[in-house]
């Protein structure tokens, strides 16, 4: 251990495993290490069923009801893929594809009075859907037909509308929606997990409308992917990129002090040895010092024996309960997966409800989700810190990411693992790039 390093990496969470990758693939020597005996820091996926148990402090083990232990696991932080979005690029790129196989979620649904309804993202679903009366089904077609043909770069698609002054707010109005369209719209579409984006300019959020539809057309069902036996996979699967390039990976292997000179890192000490480097990326519980707390998330694991009311007996699914229904400021989200795709016993499903808190009473602000998934059997809680870096590492060359929040997709890690990219590096990660240094290794063929 005593050598010199690019980087040295703290933690398995995805964040840190993609950016190890990324620096590997990017001629980077890379030393990777994590206090756990496991990988996946926070984003892990717990197994056998007594392990979860165990982690939640419930002194019964599991019934004989819930079949094998070892067919279970169960991700601590719930996320889907959207099937055209950032992370399936970096997948798609870096070839760790090869290590996973995905599924396609079954149906996207939305909380309305009450009662959940299918989200709306096709002409022809947006025609029969009963979300809407007739005349509001028409100017909603008309809404999204404009945002499928709008492009930033050609005025001639923008109809009256500036990306970059107009708002949101105005966009709807021009095209006379009314609010639980609006609802729908912000939230199960664009997936904003609160108002504020309706004062800002449009841009943002026709492209991530554009993102949904797109995601929607690969295959179909939903937007959405999620990896067979977890998403324990994905850090795993940019463990081993990196481990191709070079990357040393150490488990189990606590970290004693992260060594300064001069205000900057320049190398982690663990039992009694320094590896060097030249940079650090950690996540924030490798440096309380610098981090702040940025809010709290809740999340429920659920445990049931039957799919979702009113889903149609999908066996995944995503459910997003909008503010406004239940006179909150951010959305629940709920995310299924079952037995489809080896996470839990046959004839189980996992429903995980998430949050991000706003009273001295989380589970309580959870309840109208919980209704929905009645009878459940086993409910696990907890509640987590939100934490994000309190500078941006350019004099220390100490670059912490931040705790994956309550949105059920990567788009915000993968915006997280762009940004500290920039703050290393100085220049924007580029896909493109990526893509030609993997033909340089694995030659053009393979692709």
């Amino acid at each position: 251990m005593d050598e010199e390093y690019d980087v040295i990496v703290l933690g398995t969470g995805l964040t840190e495993c993609i950016l190890s990758g990324i620096m590997s693939v990017n001629g980077k020597k890379v030393l990777h290490m994590d206090r756990n005996p496991y990988y996946g820091g926070e984003s892990s996926s717990i197994t056998p069923l007594e392990e979860l148990y165990k982690r939640f402090g419930l002194n019964d083990s599991p019934p004989e009801a819930m079949g094998r232990g070892r067919d279970w696991n169960v991700d601590l932080i719930p996320k889907f893929l959207m099937a055209n979005g950032q992370l399936v690029k970096m997948l798609l790129y870096t070839e760790v594809t090869r290590y996973l196989d995905f599924k396609v979620v079954e149906g996207s649904f939305v909380y309305k009075g009450g009662k959940i309804y299918k989200v709306p993202s096709t002409e022809t679903e947006a025609l029969a859907s009963n979300l809407m009366g007739m005349f509001e089904k028409r100017r909603f077609r008309k809404f999204l037909v404009f945002v499928a043909n709008f492009d930033e770069n050609d005025p001639k698609t923008f109809e009256g509308v500036d990306p970059t002054t107009t708002s949101m707010r105005d966009v709807y109005k021009k095209f006379d929606l009314g609010q639980d369209v609006i609802d729908f719209t912000g939230h199960a579409l664009a997936l904003y997990r609160t108002d504020d984006y309706m004062d800002q300019p449009c841009l943002e959020s026709i492209n991530r409308i554009k993102l949904y539809s797109e995601s929607l057309a690969r295959y179909g069902k939903s937007p959405y992917l999620y990896p067979l036996y977890g998403l324990g996979e994905l850090p795993q699967g940019f463990a081993r990129l990196s481990a191709i390039y070079g990357g040393t990976y150490m488990l189990n292997k606590p970290v004693d002090e992260i060594v300064m000179e001069n205000g900057r890192v320049v190398g982690v000490k663990s039992e009694g040895e320094v590896a060097r480097c030249k940079q650090l990326i950690c996540d924030p519980s490798y440096v309380a010092d610098r981090v702040r707390k940025a809010g709290q998330v809740i999340r429920v694991i659920c445990i049931l024996s039957h799919p979702i009311k009113n889903t149609n007996d999908a066996n995944s699914c995503q459910i997003i309960i909008p503010q406004n229904q239940v006179n909150r400021t951010s959305d629940i989200y709920v995310c299924m997966i079952s037995y489809a795709h080896n996470v839990a016993a046959q004839g189980k499903y996992i429903a995980i409800v998430s949050t991000t808190v706003e009273t001295s009473e989380p589970e309580a602000e959870i309840e109208p989700a919980l209704e929905l998934l009645e009878p459940i059997d086993q409910k696990f809680v907890a509640i987590s810190d939100l934490y994000e870096p309190s500078d941006d590492g350019s004099e220390s060359q100490i670059f912490a990411s931040s705790t994956y929040d309550a949105t059920t997709h990567f788009e915000t890690t993968c915006n997280d693992i762009k940004d500290i990219y920039k703050r290393m590096t100085g220049t924007d990660f580029d896909f493109e790039n990526m893509k030609r240094k993997q033909n340089d290794v694995f030659g053009e063929d393979e692709q």
